[in-house]
């Protein structure tokens, strides 16, 4: 089973079928599972004149969601290539290190990175042979550093009329390597996870089983989440394909309750910053009514829903949450309302989706059991059987793109070592209770490795020590980036002709060489909290920063 295979049953099952909805020049467009086929396959016509081949061939993505994106994805792998989808949020050292690292051929991206990201990397990246350009305009664009640059409706109005060959001529192998996603690495630089199509294939399938099977073609889903991250990949693209329901876009994060409205999604695939915020509009407008404050407190809560369920467009019955941990009481409040909220856990790593609740039966305070026809154990458990998820199965990835020591690490013979701590119960449900690992989640479900973050902020002279921490905010799941900072004291005095500052002074110094250090990064990665201390941060004997004494200290 490949994605390429999911889309082609889908399109014979339901030609007509709507596939995709999305806004376009102020206006909503529909697309049928047949159309968008077609587009696909004139895509891969296009790349295939460009010069990709089946294979080690890989075509960078760093695009918002659209269907181009969706376009440009399944027409590369669906000829046995491979994506490399980038977050569009990444800085150019980043996006520089990643597409080097993984060897792209080709990138497409839309003309805001075109013109402001791709001039001054490129000349570092002779592996890059062409550019695709989205939403530009009609005229010819320059090349860049030399490499040719591709209007992408213009490439595909160049083949008009003439024979689609390349795509039926390359097809993909279950086993073939589908995307490379990278992950922040401990050591700074970011790892390339290889998944391959029956990661993906089987992720979706087994996670769908463990759902009761709820999915259907009358089903559309709404989303909102960024296809490069895993999670919105799988649950917002591969399963609907699967399941050849549609895939709505939200035409801006501003606009998502009009575009609910408009769109009708009966489910939504979120994290829990959003669906938090969902309900906290909710809630603010049941509270403003003494007749519906009546009827929660009496337990006609579905029927206050029904009001609900029309600001969501009338047919939302589902949310899946899932990039991070999610609140109790949402999950409780929408379900008093009608709407099904249930919560899953994943990494990158393992396609990603490793668990879910049962729709029918879910259990608030578990992520769920594991996928079908995979299996989980817990390594090493004390006496209270907490100890390391572990992972075996067909979702498990082929390991990380040229290293092989990193592969060996997360490995444990053929079991998968997530880092993270848990336990599962008689029943099989897991609960995550921590992180064996440093890694932080933030409330959108971003991954942070705390490690990548102090190297770029070590680098800069007036600081001495550094540790980054995860830190909450009123006791709510999902961290916020925060930092320990010791100053470089004879630095700064060195930079201020022998005399040292007034600490409010060298306070600001230091905040100001973190906020300078932090431009290289993303900004989910950059510091929400700073703690300076004028004490060097406790070390362990060979001379490592012991997080350990820090954990919590920034908690609020």
């Amino acid at each position: 089973m490949t994605i390429r295979t999911l889309l082609d049953q889908s399109v014979a099952r339901y030609p007509e079928r709507t596939a995709l909805r999305y806004r376009r020049n102020g206006e909503w467009v529909s697309r049928t599972y047949q159309d968008f086929a077609l587009g696909v396959n004139q895509m891969a016509e296009c790349f295939g004149r460009l010069g990709l081949t089946p294979g080690d061939n890989r075509v960078a993505i760093i695009l918002e969601n659209g269907p181009e994106w969706m376009e440009t994805y399944l027409a590369v792998t669906g000829v046995g290539a491979q994506v490399v989808p980038l977050d569009p949020k990444l800085r150019q050292e980043e996006v520089k290190y990643i597409l080097g690292h993984s060897e792209v051929m080709m990138v497409v991206t839309d003309a805001r990175h075109m013109r402001h990201l791709l001039p001054d990397i490129l000349p570092e990246l002779p592996g890059v042979r062409h550019v695709v350009v989205t939403g530009g305009t009609e005229s010819e664009t320059p090349p860049i550093a030399g490499r040719p640059c591709h209007q992408y409706e213009q490439l595909r109005r160049q083949i008009a009329g003439t024979p689609l060959t390349f795509y039926a001529a390359h097809v993909p192998t279950s086993q073939d390597v589908a995307s490379i996603i990278y992950t922040s690495g401990t050591t700074g630089k970011p790892k390339g996870a290889m998944l391959t199509h029956n990661n993906f294939c089987s992720d979706a399938d087994d996670s769908l089983t463990r759902m009761d099977r709820i999915v259907t073609a009358d089903d559309d889903f709404f989303i909102v989440l960024p296809l490069f991250h895993s999670f919105s990949f799988l649950t917002n693209f591969v399963l609907p394909i699967l399941c050849a329901s549609g895939m709505f876009f939200a035409d801006s994060l501003k606009t998502v309750a009009d575009d609910m409205q408009t769109l009708r999604p009966s489910i939504a695939m979120v994290v829990p910053l959003l669906v938090e915020k969902m309900l906290e509009k909710v809630e603010e407008k049941i509270n403003a009514s003494r007749l519906t404050r009546f009827l929660m407190w009496i337990g006609l809560g579905k029927l206050v829903g029904k009001g609900v369920q029309k600001k969501f467009g009338g047919r939302l019955r589902l949310f899946i949450v899932g990039g991070a941990p999610c609140p109790a009481h949402v999950l409780h409040g929408f379900t008093r309302l009608g709407i099904t909220a249930v919560e899953g856990y994943g990494l990158t790593e393992c396609s990603p989706v490793v668990s879910v609740n049962p729709i029918f039966a879910p259990r608030v305070g578990t992520v769920g059991k594991i996928v079908a026809n995979n299996d989980a154990r817990i390594a090493g458990p004390n006496a209270q059987g907490v100890g390391e998820l572990q992972i075996r199965g067909p979702i498990v990835m082929k390991g990380y793109l040229n290293n092989p020591e990193a592969t060996r690490e997360v490995f444990d013979g053929d079991w998968l070592k997530t880092g993270d701590l848990a336990t599962i119960d008689a029943d099989g449900f897991i609960t995550i209770c921590g992180r064996k690992k440093a890694l932080i989640v933030n409330r959108e479900g971003k991954n942070i490795y705390p490690e990548e973050v102090e190297n770029e902020i070590a680098r800069h002279p007036f600081i001495g020590d550094v540790v980054v921490l995860g830190y909450t905010t009123g006791g709510v799941p999902g961290e916020r980036v925060g930092g320990i900072i010791a100053p470089n004291m004879d630095a700064i005095t060195a930079a201020h002709q022998g005399q040292e500052p007034a600490w409010e002074e060298v306070e600001r110094l230091v905040r100001d060489a973190v906020a300078a250090q932090c431009k290289a990064l993303a900004d989910y990665k950059h510091l929400r909290k700073i703690l300076i201390q004028r004490e060097p941060l406790e070390r362990t004997s060979i001379q490592k920063i012991r997080r350990v004494t820090y954990q919590g200290s920034l908690d609020e």
